[in-house]
């Protein structure tokens, strides 16, 4: 004759409980938690995610070097680079106003006498041609004056007129009909017939 021993116990997949009846043999030695009908001891459970997965190291060749930065070389090659680059040349500056011989004489002939005087050169809208140049006798240049000194010599320009004479010869001319200062202007597109005037 077989009994019936009841086991009870509870699913983990659909949390239900359930009743399950195992035949065995009544002669057959019983458990004494079979016997008041108490549930199985449950096994203790171990996750399968457990486990620990062991990341291999990176291999020395494959470890990415820092970049090691040394800033002395860096200052030497920037002063190389500055030393060989070529230096640029500044033209010189052109001359206001060349004096000749003979002019540069009888300005010293004028700054000799018992009141000196220097001569101030200008340009006024005259003549044929447009400008015509003007010399005055002055003591002492004005504020916005250039003041040009060749061999002891100074010779006033007038601000106005550095435009139209800058790169000129002044010259003294001394025959027959008259003595006067003439100008040799590089910048002059053509004078009248007298010679009184010039156009640039």
């Amino acid at each position: 004759m077989f009994g019936l021993i009841t086991r009870r116990y509870l699913s983990q997949e659909s949390g239900k409980r359930l009743m399950q009846t195992i035949p065995m043999a009544a002669n057959s030695p019983v458990a004494g938690w079979a016997k008041h009908g108490l549930a199985m001891p449950r096994k203790a459970r171990t996750s399968r995610f457990k486990k620990d997965i062991e990341i291999p190291a990176p291999k020395p060749e494959f470890i990415k070097k820092q970049p090691t930065f040394n800033p002395e070389p860096k200052v030497v090659q920037e002063e190389q680079i500055m030393s060989k680059k070529p230096r640029r040349q500044l033209k010189p500056r052109k001359a206001l106003i060349t004096l000749s011989p003979n002019a540069v004489a009888h300005l010293q002939a004028l700054l000799n006498q018992p009141v000196p005087q220097m001569i101030r050169i200008g340009v006024r809208n005259r003549g044929c041609s447009g400008l015509t140049y003007h010399l005055d006798y002055v003591e002492k240049p004005g504020k916005f004056d250039e003041v040009v000194e060749q061999d002891g010599v100074k010779v006033i320009i007038d601000s106005k007129a550095l435009f139209s004479i800058v790169g000129s010869e002044m010259d003294w001319l001394d025959d027959k009909l008259s003595s006067r200062f003439i100008f040799r202007n590089p910048n002059s597109k053509g004078t009248c017939g007298c010679g009184e005037s010039f156009m640039v």
